[in-house]
């Protein structure tokens, strides 16, 4: 596949298969909240860190770590990823139990709480580059998912106005009530083309993390779109990525979505 060739910086050529849906992940993709994230991250880390070794470690930064170790994964998922690379290993505790220092479960709480905190402080604000694609894409009738390991997606969508666009949604309350794998596993992408009746090969996925891209190259999607917002362009393209972009605004539409293109499933 001719990457350059799908975006409005390449010259003509033939367009893909058509393609029937596309399934974005949330963060750095639909909204703003990587930031807000990554912060409650860091606070929760700088918080805990301290009490769980005998010397000293580097603490959490908020690209590099974020990036590697917490992005596009579940929330314990994220803090049994850190911690091993700093040294530290925790019992998972319980599911659902109340926030604490000593278990992955209890951290997982606390920084749910954490992101709360600076959410309700901030609030959420999307990226117009996708917004646009997303009403795009419906007017010409393709089916639209979102995927994402939080599980505050119904109250981020909400708040940023834009539940609307998407057909389908998997998220992290679904991938524990159906226990499905977390990014880099395709489960939860591999459900929402369930949910919206189409073949993975005919359906494109959005992402901008390392893990999601590895999901959605592991899945057998079709096309798998990065999106860089930090300088993680060569990552994302060796995670599996078909073709990166800054921002939609600059995915050339026409080409990678063929005009004519139609979903034959009814909304």
């Amino acid at each position: 596949m001719n990457i350059e060739r799908l975006t409005d910086r390449g010259g003509a050529g033939c367009g893909p298969p058509a393609y029937k849906a596309v399934i974005f992940d949330m963060d750095g993709v639909v909204t703003d909240t990587a930031a807000v994230h990554a912060a409650a991250w860091k606070a929760l880390f700088d918080e805990v860190l301290p009490d769980l070794t005998e010397s000293p470690v580097p603490g959490f930064d908020v690209e590099e770590d974020y990036r590697r170790y917490v992005d596009g994964r579940t929330r314990e998922d994220g803090v049994r990823s850190f911690l091993a690379a700093r040294g530290v290993a925790l019992p998972d505790g319980n599911p659902g139990g109340p926030p604490g220092p000593r278990t992955v479960h209890g951290l997982a709480a606390r920084k749910q709480e954490l992101f709360a905190e600076r959410l309700a402080e901030g609030g959420v604000t999307v990226f117009p580059g996708t917004v646009a694609l997303l009403r795009r894409l419906r007017a010409d009738g393709l089916l639209t998912a979102l995927v994402t390991s939080s599980r505050n997606s119904e109250a981020v969508l909400a708040a940023a106005n834009v539940s609307d666009l998407f057909d389908a949604r998997v998220d992290g309350s679904d991938a524990v009530r159906l226990s499905l794998a977390g990014k880099p596993d395709p489960a939860m992408f591999l459900e929402a083309a369930r949910r919206l009746r189409v073949d993975p090969a005919r359906s494109v996925i959005v992402e901008d993390a390392e893990a999601g891209v590895r999901a959605g190259a592991r899945g057998g999607f079709g096309l798998v779109v990065g999106v860089d917002r930090t300088g993680n362009r060569a990552r994302l393209l060796a995670a599996g990525a078909h073709l990166v972009v800054e921002d939609l605004a600059a995915l050339c539409y026409q080409r990678v979505f063929p005009s004519g293109t139609r979903s034959s499933t009814s909304r």
